[in-house]
């Protein structure tokens, strides 16, 4: 394989990753959205945040497991207790990080 060969690849790659994401912004940055859209897009990235929580406590191997032996369950009931409660993200991270701590060298 000649050096020009893969120059053309790096190139070729670099603009198949950075075109989709450059694109939109370039196109989309002189359009006005109406507030009820722009409403509706502030929620898209917590609605994401809380399906991947979803699926990485109650699916962790890939599986649904909702019993009793899924400890990714157990460590996640105190730390939304935390976040209910004191509404921070640094303490809901330190209450889930003991948590699966606890829960991973206790059984």
């Amino acid at each position: 394989m000649s050096s020009t060969s893969i120059f053309v690849m790096i190139i070729g790659v670099s603009l198949a990753t950075l075109l989709p994401r450059i694109l939109p912004i370039a196109i989309l940055s002189r359009v006005t959205f109406p507030p009820l859209l722009i409403r509706w897009l502030s929620y898209v990235a917590p609605a994401v945040l809380g399906a991947l929580t979803a699926l990485s406590v109650l699916a962790p191997r890939g599986i649904i497991d909702i019993s009793i032996d899924n400890i990714f369950i157990w460590a996640f009931i105190p730390a939304l207790f935390i976040a209910i409660k004191t509404r921070s993200l640094f303490w809901t991270l330190i209450t889930g990080i003991i948590s699966m701590a606890l829960l991973y060298n206790l059984f």
